[in-house]
């Protein structure tokens, strides 16, 4: 019989060794993920977990346990100890504290989770979560309470890579890192993304550099060289524009000044900005008008 993964394995290899983590949603995903050397797993704890135990008997599966499904410390014992009857190795809980100590009192692994909590998503809005020091100093208190409850690992989501660096540099807890670069014990990624396998209406695909032609537009101090990663003219995404702009010191973008708080094609387009900017040299400075 082959023997799954354990806390322990995890632990004894933390500093020594990095894990991708894959979430599977079927168990052919789970038996690809173990056969490309993808040994730690995440799924939901319904009818799938079941199958993606049998199809990668020897992956360390952490299973999640629905938020609001428990309400006393009694109950999330008697949930986490089915779930791991189910097959998992883990239960993941988005819980406070007090649920995973009780938990953890009985040796059931559980995995907590800092950051961008998305069932706790009300008190942060769906952001990056960290970058100051006030929630920093959060984030790492929120890691020492799932310490001292006794959790096994911690899923550690959209904080700054420095911030996620330190922590797991600072906890003999696994870390199991989401949109904060590499700096983890694992990498967690989603099959649906990996395979394309979403309910959007494009597959997942690589974009650039083949195709993509550095433009310049503007004259003058208004002169900036543009890479339209992905636009209108391109089918492929369902909802996102990419556009990568470098903007030579001294130099303005986005001129002339616009809006895109209506829906009113061609005039005004309504859309939801996200700004990334990057200075070189890296202790440059630049100006934003909004």
């Amino acid at each position: 019989m082959t023997q799954a993964m354990t806390v322990y394995d995890l632990q004894s290899k933390k500093g020594q060794a990095k894990w991708l983590q894959l979430h599977v949603d079927r168990g052919p995903e789970a038996a690809a993920a173990v056969a490309a050397g993808i040994p730690v797993l995440s799924c939901e704890p319904d009818h799938t977990l079941e199958p993606i135990r049998a199809a990668a008997p020897s992956a360390f599966v952490s299973a999640g346990m629905p938020h609001g499904s428990v309400t006393s410390s009694q109950e999330a014992i008697r949930a986490g100890f089915r779930i791991l009857e189910r097959g998992a190795s883990a239960v993941y809980c988005s819980h406070s504290a007090f649920f995973i100590e009780a938990m953890a009192r009985e040796g059931i692994p559980v995995t907590g989770h800092v950051g961008l909590v998305p069932n706790r998503g009300t008190w942060t809005n769906f952001r990056a979560v960290g970058k100051s020091a006030d929630e920093a100093l959060k984030v790492l208190r929120d890691v020492k309470d799932l310490e001292n409850a006794g959790a096994a690992c911690i899923e550690v989501e959209v904080i700054p890579v420095e911030l996620a660096d330190y922590i797991t540099r600072h906890t003999h807890r696994i870390t199991m890192g989401m949109g904060c670069g590499d700096a983890c014990d694992t990498q967690y990624l989603f099959s649906s993304d990996v395979l394309g396998t979403h309910q959007g209406g494009h597959t997942a695909r690589r974009i650039g550099p083949d195709g993509i032609t550095l433009t310049e537009r503007g004259t003058g101090t208004n002169t900036r060289y543009i890479n339209n990663i992905a636009m209108e003219a391109e089918e492929y995404c369902d909802s996102l524009l990419v556009t990568e702009v470098f903007t030579p010191a001294g130099h303005w973008s986005s001129y002339p000044s616009h809006r895109h708080d209506e829906d009113d094609f061609p005039r005004i387009t309504y859309l939801e900005e996200t700004y990334y900017h990057r200075l070189n040299p890296a202790d440059g400075f630049g100006i934003q008008r909004v």
